[in-house]
């Protein structure tokens, strides 16, 4: 614990529960900040901001809000920054994948998760800006993964989704760039948590971990270190880039 983000407000998106978005809340709860939660899910919400309770040096602000309605994420946005002063980082954590061969997939399917996992980021991001380059000050954080990069069968969509969220990370940094704003990535390859095993077999799950250098799939928090990293001052010189937390070899 060093205190790297000590002063600063962060804002997680899909934080309730026992994923990734908990697990970056707490980690820069236990560096200092004060974590802005949102998610769906009202009661996990709740209880998520619960528990953050007493980590964190000021008490965490849980906000619901569904990031496929604009409007939400706006109000969103607004909101963290009406009670908390500004939102000095932003971690765009919310994210759907699923198991679908592309011959078998419908336009709804894919419609749900490029929403979800690409078209969120876009969204929260946009409205970040409005508060962030005026402030000339502001980093953020986007969950992409290494399905980027990798090719992995039944996972177009999901895959689709990531490498987009990589590009945009991109070129959204130029956009900000000039204001000083950062905005960055992290892809990991395997986090393990429970909500991954409700959407994916435990199969898959076994093979991917076995092709992992450790032989296991990531903790969440060690994810979560990452972007703390990158929404740090550790980081001041980075934009636009996509730091993979992967331990899988060739």
């Amino acid at each position: 614990m060093s205190g790297s983000l000590a002063g600063k407000t962060v804002l997680v998106t899909a934080a309730a529960g026992a994923g990734l978005g908990y697990a970056i809340a707490k980690r820069c709860a236990e560096e200092g900040a004060r974590p802005v939660i949102s998610d769906i899910h009202e009661q996990r919400l709740a209880e998520a901001a619960e528990r953050l309770t007493g980590i964190s040096a000021e008490p965490p602000i849980a906000i619901p809000c569904d990031v496929s309605d604009t409007r939400q994420v706006d109000a969103l946005i607004d909101r963290a920054v009406s009670e908390a002063g500004a939102v000095d980082v932003l971690v765009n954590n919310a994210g759907l994948g699923g198991d679908r061969a592309v011959v078998d997939m419908t336009d709804a399917e894919w419609d749900r998760v490029i929403d979800i996992s690409l078209t969120s980021v876009f969204r929260a991001t946009r409205a970040a800006f409005r508060h962030m380059l005026p402030r000339r000050s502001g980093t953020i954080v986007n969950l992409a993964s290494v399905s980027g990069w990798r090719a992995q069968e039944k996972q177009a969509h999901y895959a689709a989704a990531k490498a987009g969220v990589m590009a945009f990370t991109r070129c959204a940094a130029m956009d900000a760039a000039s204001a000083g704003v950062r905005v960055n990535a992290v892809a990991p390859s395997l986090a393990m948590h429970p909500f991954l095993e409700k959407t994916v077999s435990r199969e898959l799950l076994d093979g991917l971990a076995a092709k992992e250098a450790f032989g296991r799939g990531a903790t969440p928090d060690e994810v979560a270190n990452v972007v703390v990293f990158l929404a740090s001052d550790l980081s001041s010189y980075m934009t636009g880039e996509v730091i993979s937390v992967s331990s899988q070899h060739p």
